[in-house]
């Protein structure tokens, strides 16, 4: 090569190999859900974060249908040109309903992502009080909330994971104006949850906002699937829920829930909502009969049987030295330790005809890379027994 900027990145490149750390994508060729072929192998996947099973629902894929026919197959334009549409409408509002017990006088804005929703209001909290707003960021958090309190360039603090104490501390010793903390709802990686009671009291003490990015409780937490705010009990116009809509509720999307005039502010201030075109319309339309099964008698008998999936696999011994991390959702991480380990788990894995990741740093420390498990609603029992013979024969001697 005689252009050196790619020879740097050769060497950048070779670096990962080396390390383990090179990422790869697998191309599925098949309806989203736990049977996939993968790369022309038929697969049980365990990987996927549609917990409620609702990506392949047929409702919902008639739904989606019916959107393109009423709407077509794009928006055309920002929401504030001409790309809003009633079908984003009326999904605004059945998310605000759904969350109308916890956040007084609610609104929601609907963005094409929840990387996008995140950046989106974290940029606009900052723009709302430019050098007085000091973020506390629990260090757990995933990268598109980090991302979004650098986007905003204001100030910030990093807490312990889940240290309430050292938070307290923090805000106490905060002379800012505006204060926000930021926390995920179910930690990603982990599987476990914030402490979303004693993060807002915190929070009503000091005089600030708490945000919650509740990507992975929304849907799955609460009776009617509201979420890690209905799952807590939680109410208080000082909260502020970013919900995902491509993981338990199955298509795409996301949203930001919290007091009306927050989120008039992101409407008139938030870049990354204002400055992109709208995700198609037929995408909304096919969420409102997710949201419909969500709160609904399905989306309950769902709910139960992910329970049921959970309660049996946290039951399942795994031998040393792999760690199974405590977790009462969705996510079941097993820690391996080194990437090559983790590397060859997952192979081990694939060859008996299980799918599950393998997840290393940056995305978790150093020494801790982990088969990442997700259970699904999709998921069988005779499905997870599938999964624990494979995991027991990568520890017979």
């Amino acid at each position: 090569m005689n252009f050196q900027a790619l020879s740097h990145l050769a060497q950048k490149l070779s670096v990962l190999n080396e390390q383990g750390l090179h990422r790869q994508r697998r191309m599925t060729a098949s309806l989203c859900q736990p049977q996939l072929l993968v790369n022309g192998q038929p697969l049980l996947a365990f990987n996927s974060n549609d917990y409620l099973g609702l990506a392949a629902h047929p409702g919902v894929m008639e739904a989606l249908r019916e959107g393109v026919s009423i709407y077509g197959a794009g928006s055309g334009a920002s929401h504030l040109i001409s790309g809003h549409s009633q079908a984003h409408d009326q999904l605004e509002t059945v998310l605000a309903s759904m969350l109308a017990d916890h956040i007084p006088a609610v609104r929601a804005l609907f963005f094409s992502t929840g990387y996008m929703a995140n950046l989106g209001v974290l940029s606009a909290l900052g723009d709302l009080s430019k050098g007085d707003l000091t973020f506390f960021s629990d260090e757990l958090n995933h990268a598109s909330l980090i991302d979004g309190i650098r986007l905003s360039r204001a100030n910030y603090q990093v807490y312990a994971h889940s240290d309430l104490q050292q938070l307290g501390s923090l805000l106490m010793d905060s002379d800012s104006g505006t204060k926000v903390v930021v926390s995920d709802g179910v930690f990603s990686m982990d599987g476990d949850l914030a402490s979303a009671k004693e993060l807002l009291a915190i929070c009503e003490q000091h005089g600030a906002w708490l945000l919650i990015d509740d990507a992975h409780g929304f849907g799955v937490l609460g009776d009617k699937g509201a979420g890690l705010l209905q799952h807590a009990g939680l109410c208080s116009d000082q909260l502020i829920c970013v919900g995902t809509l491509g993981k338990a509720a199955g298509v795409a999307g996301a949203f930001v829930a919290a007091h009306s005039m927050l989120i008039e502010w992101m409407v008139q201030r938030s870049r990354p909502y204002i400055y992109t075109t709208a995700a198609p319309a037929a995408l909304a339309h096919a969420l409102l009969t997710s949201l419909q099964i969500i709160g609904g008698e399905e989306g309950q008998k769902r709910r139960a049987h992910l329970t049921q999936l959970i309660d049996a696999f946290s039951a399942t011994s795994i031998p040393s030295p792999w760690r199974k991390l405590a977790s009462t959702t969705a996510i079941q991480p097993l820690v391996v330790g080194s990437n090559a380990a983790v590397l060859q788990a997952s192979a081990d894995l694939q060859s008996q005809g299980i799918w599950v990741s393998a997840i290393r740093a940056p995305t978790v420390p150093p020494n801790t890379a982990r088969l990442r498990i997700t259970l699904s609603a999709g998921h069988t029992m005779n499905n997870l027994d599938q999964l624990k013979n494979a995991l027991a024969a990568l520890h017979k001697p």
